[in-house]
């Protein structure tokens, strides 16, 4: 299989019939519908023939997926990133843009994702995992542990749903119920200060690393998609060589994972200008205030080409061959 680089270069030689999921049952659902209607209006502007597919509202198995090249996956939170609908698409033996089943199962999970960060070397916060049905007492002595301040977040909730920064207990019980409710297992996370920054990642090629600045203590879901004094910077003030660290942790990240297609690696800049890593998103957001599109931007990546060729690059090598012998 050609790699992005490669694919970048090549265009399709026939339109593409490419099903663009999204929507689903997820606390992120509009966010989802968003990145998905972005995706479908780019890809027909590229000239495919695209439908939408949403499973909160059409049959999943009743749809005629033998008639589709590939399917675009844009479902965010449970179910389109957590490895679910990856295994359906499997067993319908249809192409899908982004990471297999367990890459994204991983990815969904904070604590598992913490976990093979450390593994590879990686500095990721110190954190512990507290389920709904722990004693109080528990959750009350990891957090100590840990010391404040900190984060507490669902363990597989997206766009910073469910999450809270505490700088003293005060709030903990709150916190941790606002956190159950997205997941029965929270992750407490001890918060790095310095920088917010994010870089995106296309088959191990980091684009440009953006800094966010919000003027919130961190990049809340208010801040991602609703507040529009947020600040994505591109040319970071930074010291020779951090640029390389940043771009070399995030692919790190990447690669412990197992992700392909397109992710987004979220981290703190400490003062001392060391990367933590947090999370990987393997189906990162294609909204007008989302990240991933603005960095392809700078690398000189239209929207369009970007979708693009996200499905070239997982076309079968027999729907090559026919789009060759279309030519």
């Amino acid at each position: 299989m050609s790699s992005f680089a490669t694919d970048r270069a090549r265009s399709s030689n026939r339109p593409l019939s490419i099903v663009v999921l999204l929507g689903g049952w997820s606390a992120e659902r509009e966010v989802s519908l968003a990145s998905g209607r972005a995706v479908v209006g780019a890809l027909r502007s590229r000239g495919h023939d695209v439908r939408e597919f949403d499973p909160a509202e059409m049959d999943f198995f009743a749809y005629p997926w033998a008639g589709a090249d590939a399917a675009f996956i844009a479902l965010h939170g449970p179910f389109g990133e957590d490895g679910t609908v990856q295994s359906l698409l499997d067993q319908m033996r249809t192409p899908y843009t982004g990471s297999g089943p367990q890459a994204s199962r991983l990815a969904m999970s904070k604590s598992a994702s913490k976990q093979r960060f450390r593994a590879t070397g990686l500095a990721t916060p110190n954190g512990h995992t507290v389920h709904v049905l722990e004693a109080k007492d528990s959750a009350v002595q990891k957090a100590e542990a840990i010391g404040y301040p900190l984060v507490v977040k669902p363990d597989g909730q997206g766009s910073s749903i469910g999450v809270s920064m505490l700088e003293s207990p005060h709030g903990l019980d709150e916190a941790l119920e606002m956190a159950y409710r997205h997941d029965p297992l929270v992750v407490l996370e001890k918060f790095i200060p310095g920088r917010e920054v994010t870089v995106a990642v296309l088959e191990r090629r980091p684009l440009p690393p953006i800094e966010i600045q919000s003027g919130r203590a961190f990049f809340d879901f208010q801040a991602k998609y609703h507040d529009d004094t947020t600040r994505y910077v591109f040319d970071l003030d930074l010291p020779a060589g951090v640029i390389g660290r940043i771009e070399g942790a995030a692919v790190a990240a990447v690669d412990a994972l197992g992700c392909t297609g397109v992710t987004r690696v979220d981290m703190r800049l400490d003062p001392q200008h060391e990367p933590w890593v947090l999370e990987v998103n393997t189906v990162p957001g294609l909204t007008d205030h989302s990240l991933v599109p603005k960095a392809a931007q700078r690398a000189g990546i239209s929207f369009a080409e970007l979708c693009e060729q996200l499905v070239l690059a997982k076309l079968s090598p027999a729907t090559e061959a026919n789009i060759t012998r279309a030519a």
